[in-house]
């Protein structure tokens, strides 16, 4: 006579039941992230960004993502402060946008993120924009550098990775510290800052650790 119990015949079936929960949780969970990738990059309404403020502070302005940043801010009628190390530049980038956007108005700041004056740099910025009252609604932190090449930790010169730390870290927090009581006074503000795909990518980035640290 075999006799069966019931607990032992409805383990399995409870173990099957909780896996397949999981796996439509992750499902649900992996579909709500699409989806709303989705709506953010495709549906959603663009923002008005003049509501936060009628003026821009972008660091990096010279070239790349900097440059792109500040023609577009002035296509959506902000005025626009110009933060980088080469004032030939910050002045050439200037008039290029004035000639596009003969409105806007513009403040450029030569700031070297990597030099010994950087404090005394994004201070002296600051004074300007608390002393002529300007609203800096955006702030788009795009300054970085990296390494010359790739290099394991180990073989970075000290003076190569105190460089990538002091520009991506020190001076973007400076410049956000600069800007950020005026956004909470007026209760308004948008900061962006620019990371990189090589702190989400591979994984901590073994050639590039430092940059991808300071980036992620």
């Amino acid at each position: 006579m075999v006799v069966c119990n019931a607990s032992e015949t409805m383990q399995p079936a409870s173990w099957l039941l909780l896996f397949s929960l999981l796996g439509f949780l992750s499902l649900l969970n992996l579909s709500f992230t699409f989806c709303r990738w989705i709506f953010i990059t495709f549906l959603r309404p663009p923002k008005n960004l003049n509501n936060y403020g009628s003026w821009a502070l972008i660091t990096g302005a010279t070239d790349g993502i900097g440059k792109a940043f500040a023609f577009q801010l002035a296509q959506k009628g902000l005025h626009l402060i110009l933060v980088s190390r080469n004032l030939a530049k910050l002045n050439e980038v200037s008039d290029e946008i004035l000639s596009a956007y003969p409105w806007t108005k513009i403040k450029i700041f030569a700031i070297d993120f990597s030099g010994d004056e950087v404090v005394a740099g994004v201070r002296g910025m600051q004074k300007v924009i608390v002393g002529e009252n300007i609203d800096v609604g955006v702030l788009v932190n795009n300054v970085g550098v990296t390494y010359p090449v790739a290099r394991y930790f180990h073989e970075v010169e000290q003076d190569v990775w105190i460089k990538v730390v002091k520009v991506n870290v020190e001076g973007t927090s400076l410049v956000t510290k600069a800007v950020i009581e005026g956004m909470v006074e007026r209760k308004k503000g948008a900061i962006v800052n620019i990371g990189s795909g090589a702190a989400i990518v591979v994984p901590s980035h073994p050639l590039y650790a430092i940059y991808a640290a300071s980036k992620a």
